[in-house]
């Protein structure tokens, strides 16, 4: 199969599953819940979604556990989303071509919304159709990614270096945390879907940080090549505020030489472990610096 038309069948699934969870766990006599549903179903690539589902197949795994891994993780990362665009964190008008949370509603009723979705996300992981060893082990991938030893982490590094130069040993340390802990979580809950082995998890684990510094580095590039219509969100704020990136770094060219390297690297030991099964993620993996938006 085609790498677009896969890519497409794993979203329809994460779409549905949203769309399940929405029904399930944000109901619409909340206004709450409606801000919460506003964002999470706002669109977006799904990267995240795609991935719990890609790697859960590429293992043979169960589908149905990992549809609802994906929504959880989706979940949560539109709870970060929408609590990164407050005005006391980014303060961010726009995100996917809409106004953010806290412009379509209020303040108060955005930090609630990203709040439920948090909440509910574990939720989604506890009820999924697997073993209760099997909904613990994602639910442990989740938590490690998204608190004090993810991306609540990167966040707290974030707003530290902004008034800070960071070194590049800096950012990749808050890059690490804020983009590649989700990630690796997304890619763990779709192992645990899978009852991936501890060797399959380390290898994974490789790929997902590798990937997630290279979407870093590929979002501080187009924050200086690209358009808010392209984007769907404002762009040049690093700038703006002297903030050190991959960019400020080594330069556009640089920088994107950078993270084909990182590439490279991640893909060739994914594929050395697991073969043409991996040729998807590999693809995937390409995407991501090849993207525009």
């Amino acid at each position: 199969m085609e790498y677009k038309e896969q890519y497409q069948q794993y979203l329809a699934r994460a779409q549905a599953a949203l769309e399940k969870a929405c029904e399930r766990f944000l109901p619409e006599e909340s206004v709450v819940c409606r801000a919460a549903r506003y964002s999470l179903l706002g669109g977006g690539k799904r990267i995240r979604a795609v991935l719990v589902l890609s790697v859960c197949d590429m293992l043979d795994g169960d589908l149905r556990a990992a549809e609802q891994f994906a929504a959880a993780v989706e979940m949560l990362h539109c709870y970060s989303l929408i609590h990164d665009d407050l005005p006391c964190m980014d303060n961010d008008d726009l995100r996917r071509g809409r106004p953010s949370c806290h412009k379509a509603f209020d303040e108060a009723t955005a930090m609630l919304a990203g709040d439920v979705l948090l909440t509910e996300a574990f939720e989604a992981v506890a009820k999924a159709p697997a073993e209760p060893s099997v909904c613990v082990r994602a639910a442990q991938a989740l938590s490690a990614g998204a608190g004090s030893r993810g991306m609540v982490y990167g966040q707290e590094l974030d707003l530290k270096y902004e008034a800070l130069a960071a070194t590049e040993e800096q950012l990749r340390l808050i890059h690490r945390n804020k983009t590649g802990a989700l990630i690796n979580a997304a890619i763990q809950m779709g192992a645990a879907a899978a009852g991936a082995s501890e060797e399959q998890c380390r290898v994974l684990e490789r790929y997902a940080y590798g990937i997630g510094l290279v979407f870093q580095i590929v979002d501080d590039v187009l924050d200086v090549t690209s358009t808010p219509e392209q984007l769907g969100k404002p762009i040049g704020s690093d700038s703006e505020n002297g903030k050190t990136t991959f960019v400020t770094l080594h330069g556009t060219v640089g920088a994107m030489q950078f993270a084909q390297q990182l590439n490279e690297n991640a893909c060739a030991e994914l594929r050395r472990s697991f073969g043409s099964k991996a040729e998807f993620l590999e693809q995937l993996a390409q995407q991501l610096v090849v993207r525009k938006n």
